[in-house]
């Protein structure tokens, strides 16, 4: 395929052909447009590893003035909400087996009295371990309270303060440490390859299902004006999704965008082709569009687990973080939480672009090879 085998008016043809059959029906254009804001509202407030309001079943019993100060300083927190208390130490096992409770705080006898005497008591936190994330924040959190008021206790005795070396800690990009901020700009890559992959895959599927295909195989188009014909618009389409559900993303949830508007849509672009050259080759490999949908999802939940989003791709075996390495989504997601976190550009993401670029060449070289074969 030439440059000179391109026809400008075929393509343009062809890409209003297929503008029309895809906004035809009322419904498709609630899919195109209404899904993906939906999708990210859903998924925005869903995906939230936040820990707030966990269930905590106290046991008190010491029942003084100061234990009832350290409750009261677990619930102001915001972190811990009292479902129960008691004044047996078996009923905080009850509370955890019986899903009643995530996390059980008991003060000893003689909480108290330890204190007064300059003693370092000490309070017994059991955290529901079932989820590991919420057990390790939840007891994070537990610690610095817990150290917090001992140390205002201290100081409210006229006790001495102790040498030693104090943390003061700051998240730079991200101050309130709130997941969504982190979790949104992903969100935004995951739809846009969700909907690229689903207009492209059933591309030429769906061509050959209306018995069209052979019309367009004996019309003056070549197999390249076929392949951009059908590629531009969902390419296009993609790029107002974006649109949409940054807005969404800014406006609705407040995520700051810190960096280049142009940066960000010129890795969306990179993106976008990379993704739309993948559902163009689950499309020419499929005869039909059940086995066109049940590929592109056989392709997109392992691109997610292997991109970064739900776990970090530094915790993962040697060789899952090998293979992240041919994930596109992976590497868009860097770009993205970069640009909008950080507010980096192509100069410090360079590397990223490079590798969505050569993905994105690579990609739609091979499809329109393929395309071509199948045609």
């Amino acid at each position: 395929m030439t440059a000179r085998a391109l026809s400008l008016l075929r393509i343009r043809r062809m890409v209003i052909k297929e503008l029309r059959q895809l906004f035809r029906d009322p419904k498709t254009k609630r899919i195109i447009f209404v899904s993906p804001v939906l999708q990210l509202i859903l998924f925005g407030y869903a995906v939230n590893t936040d820990v707030r309001n966990v269930a905590t079943f106290v046991v008190d019993h010491d029942r003084t003035e100061l234990s009832r100060r350290v409750v009261d300083a677990f619930t102001a927190s915001g972190y811990f909400r009292v479902v129960g208390t008691s004044d047996r130490s078996a009923d905080v096992g009850a509370a955890l087996d019986h899903g009643r409770a995530a996390v059980g705080l008991e003060i000893p006898a003689g909480f108290t009295r330890d204190l007064v005497a300059g003693r370092a008591p000490a309070i017994q936190l059991v955290v529901d371990g079932t989820n590991s994330n919420t057990a390790t924040v939840a007891s994070g959190y537990a610690a610095k309270i817990a150290q917090e008021l001992g140390a205002r206790l201290a100081a409210a005795r006229g006790a001495p303060r102790r040498a030693g070396v104090e943390l003061r800690a700051r998240a730079w990009f991200n101050p309130s440490l709130e997941s969504r901020v982190y979790n949104v700009p992903a969100v935004i890559g995951v739809i846009v390859l969700l909907m690229s992959l689903l207009l492209t895959a059933m591309a030429v599927v769906r061509e050959r299902e209306m018995g069209t295909l052979e019309q367009l195989m004996v019309s003056p188009l070549t197999p390249g004006e076929i392949m951009l014909g059908k590629t531009l618009p969902v390419a296009g389409v993609a790029l107002v999704q974006l649109a949409l559900v940054t807005t969404v993303a800014l406006l609705w949830f407040h995520v700051p965008l810190r960096g280049s508007v142009a940066a960000l849509l010129l890795a969306a672009l990179l993106f976008i082709l990379a993704g739309l050259s993948m559902g163009l080759l689950i499309s020419t490999w499929s005869n039909t569009q059940q086995e066109a949908f049940l590929a592109m999802f056989l392709f997109i939940l392992p691109a997610i687990i292997l991109s970064g989003f739900l776990y970090p791709v530094d915790t993962m075996p040697a060789l899952f973080q090998k293979l992240t390495l041919l994930n596109p989504l992976r590497h868009f997601l860097e770009v993205v939480r970069s640009i909008f976190l950080k507010g980096a550009g192509i100069r410090e993401l360079w590397q990223q672009f490079a590798i969505l670029g050569l993905m994105a060449a690579a990609g739609i070289t091979f499809a329109a090879r393929r395309f071509r074969a199948r045609l």
